[in-house]
């Protein structure tokens, strides 16, 4: 098996091929990241052999393109985290730090985790990631116009304070405009503008939310049918897991999302802390829904209230019950990846 090593780059990618050693068989650098540089880099690749498999680094807004290319053409590709390139690159007898280095770090990288995701062609996940991370651009920059906005008001009229929240709803907004419309001088002006500007993301966000709960609905019932999950939770989960299907367990995806504690034990002393890698924006949606379960579902009460039992801090138990939910989610998602109906702890009554 010869391991093809991928540095890639927004205008060129850099190949290296190792054998089952980690030893080098060859390097290739693409002069563009087009379709038919790809097909060169393919048919370099057959003097490898038909026994051979892509490593590219985990960075998909740079390397998509090549592994649809790849995938299309039949090749096997798998993805490596960025911080396994650290001790490969750590481990070469090479100093300094280049397109070829960083590329062989990858292959050997690949070599030395044999059970590493495979890559698949994007569906209708990446759309719904872009739709999500689109809406909470809309938002933060509204977010931040009501901040400037709240200044301005506050320049014109210290008593004036909109309540907290008020400014995302339209009947304020008008009121607010047609206020300002009745006073002279350019912070009135600016601000008119704003009140503008923020009831147009508004309308934006909201249109982006309806789409994406709809998407949803489609793509994620079993997901949605968990307690505790609503359509922008579950629409986040979707986006960030990018097809469930490339974690080989439950206890993967657990390592992936964070949830999995992690083990600091030495000799005779056993036990575990909490982890902090992880994709953080999965963990913050588990932990969204471990806080709603927590309010409104019975089993996740009883489950907090039997760790408590065992000795755990209202904290240890959080954690033991996102972990808990982590299997859960996968389970939902993998079968709405099947399309059949899932069952078991944390659905909805």
């Amino acid at each position: 098996m010869v391991i093809l090593g991928i540095d890639a780059h927004k205008r060129t990618h850099t190949v290296v091929a190792v054998d089952e050693v980690g030893r080098e068989l060859g390097t290739k650098t693409t002069i563009a990241t087009t379709t038919e540089a790809h097909l060169e880099l393919l048919r370099w690749a057959e003097r490898f052999g038909p026994e051979r498999r892509w490593a590219v680094e985990d960075c998909r807004h740079l390397s998509r393109r090549l592994e649809a290319d790849l995938l299309a053409a039949g090749e096997a590709i798998v993805r490596v985290p960025p911080k396994m390139m650290a001790g490969a690159r750590d481990s070469a007898r090479t100093y300094g730090k280049s397109d070829p280095i960083d590329a062989l770090a990858v292959a050997r990288a690949a070599l030395r985790e044999p059970r590493l995701p495979l890559a698949r062609l994007d569906g209708p996940s990446r759309d719904l990631r872009l739709l999500v991370d689109h809406r909470e651009d809309l938002v933060r920059d509204r977010v931040a116009h009501i901040g400037r906005l709240r200044w301005h008001l506050h320049d014109l009229d210290p008593s004036w304070d909109p309540a907290p929240r008020s400014l995302v709803r339209f009947k304020h907004l008008d009121a607010l405009a047609a206020r300002l419309e009745g006073l002279e001088g350019m912070v009135a002006r600016i601000a008119l503008d704003l009140v503008v500007r923020i009831r147009e993301l508004t309308v934006q966000a909201n249109a982006l939310e309806r789409e994406i709960i709809e998407r949803t609905r489609s793509l994620s019932p079993n997901l949605l049918a968990v307690a505790g999950i609503g359509g922008l939770t579950a629409a986040k989960i979707v986006g960030e897991t990018a097809d469930v299907r490339r974690f080989r367990s439950k206890d993967a995806f657990a390592r992936h999302n964070g949830t999995a504690p992690l083990p600091v034990w030495s000799g005779n002393s056993r036990r575990h802390r909490l982890s902090r890698t992880g994709n953080r924006q999965l963990n913050a949606a588990i932990h969204r829904i471990a806080v709603t379960q927590i309010r409104i579902h019975d089993g996740a009460k009883a489950y907090l209230e039997r760790r408590r039992e065992m000795g755990n801090t209202k904290t240890e138990a959080l954690r033991a019950l996102k972990r808990r939910l982590s299997d859960v989610v996968y389970r939902a998602m993998l079968a709405d990846d099947a399309g059949t109906q899932a069952g078991g702890f944390g659905r909805a009554a």
